[in-house]
């Protein structure tokens, strides 16, 4: 069980987080009006708070030194650029479960792993499934009533496609690790036709939420939505046995997209640039873009 144990905290770990921020996200693009949505999304941000400070407390020790360095759970610009949005927006964010994450300590190779924190994370798996099937339906509901004229959000339609499909993978990794007590091995092709576009829709908001004024970051996104849109396409008619060199491309390109987004979200922590992107949502996704690339990597040692 020690396998399921820490795979378990490490998904709860980055998207425990991930969820919480996509309530937020929802909560802070209502208009006062709607009183029942806001109040929901403030519910589930919330209950995936809570989610993962649980997470946090049962993975000191326990989960792996990969996860901890990659960024993927917390960037240097987490903290700061949850102090600004929560001035920003009034939302409460708990800035103590960031600062406990950067005290985690990775598993040693003697952890050992008790029955009481299998039953323990078996519960949280348990809460967090619960939870994201009601989330899920709820992205749902908001996505129906904004495409029929009903409901007003700042957000996107296509960032509610978006926030849906990263809700529901991460549904399928739960029930996956308590289906089977480990998660299925996807094959490369299938990560990279998930992740490459979830990194294409990425740069096709940064592009839509810059000032107009920013032309040199609106070019520089757009180059980013053409290159994963190529790369989708050839991951698309690529045999799977055949995609080291798709893969290495795939990697090149988000290691550049990686920096670009870290030099953002300073700039956008930091109020150097123009736009209506909230600090956390920059953070938000310079974390899913370090997610990835911790994904490539471990495909490429693979091959080794």
């Amino acid at each position: 069980m020690k396998k399921y144990v820490i795979a378990s905290l490490e998904i709860h770990l980055f998207f425990g987080r991930i969820m919480k921020e996509h309530a937020l996200f929802l909560l802070a693009g209502f208009p006062e009006k709607e009183t029942e949505y806001r109040k929901k999304a403030d519910w589930f941000r919330e209950q995936f708070e809570d989610v993962l400070e649980s997470a946090v407390r049962l993975g000191d020790g326990i989960v792996g030194r990969a996860v901890l360095d990659s960024g993927e759970i917390v960037t240097e610009f987490t903290e700061m650029a949850e102090r600004k949005t929560e001035c920003l927006t009034g939302i409460p964010i708990d800035v103590q479960i960031t600062q406990a994450e950067k005290r985690l300590r990775a598993a040693s190779t003697q952890v050992m792993v008790s029955q009481k924190m299998v039953q323990q994370v078996r519960r949280l798996n348990q809460r967090a499934l619960w939870l994201l099937n009601g989330l899920i339906d709820f992205k749902e509901k908001i996505l129906r009533e904004m495409l029929s004229c009903d409901l007003y959000t700042s957000n996107y339609p296509l960032l509610i496609e978006h926030i849906l499909r990263e809700a529901k993978l991460y549904r399928q990794t739960v029930m996956e690790l308590e289906r089977n007590g480990c998660t299925a091995s996807r094959d490369l092709k299938s990560s990279e036709l998930f992740w490459n576009q979830i990194m294409m829709e990425h740069a096709q908001f940064i592009r839509g939420l810059l000032d107009p004024t920013e032309c040199e970051l609106i070019e520089a996104a757009d180059g980013f939505a053409d290159d994963y849109c190529r790369l989708l396409e050839e991951a698309r008619k690529q045999d799977c046995r055949a995609m080291e060199e798709l893969t290495q491309r795939t990697r090149e390109t988000t290691e550049k997209y990686r920096a670009f987004k870290t030099a953002g979200t300073k700039g956008i922590t930091g109020c150097e640039i123009r736009s209506v992107i909230l600090p956390l949502l920059a953070d938000h996704v310079l974390r899913e873009a370090n997610h990835y690339l911790r994904i490539l990597e471990h495909a490429g040692k693979g091959r080794d």
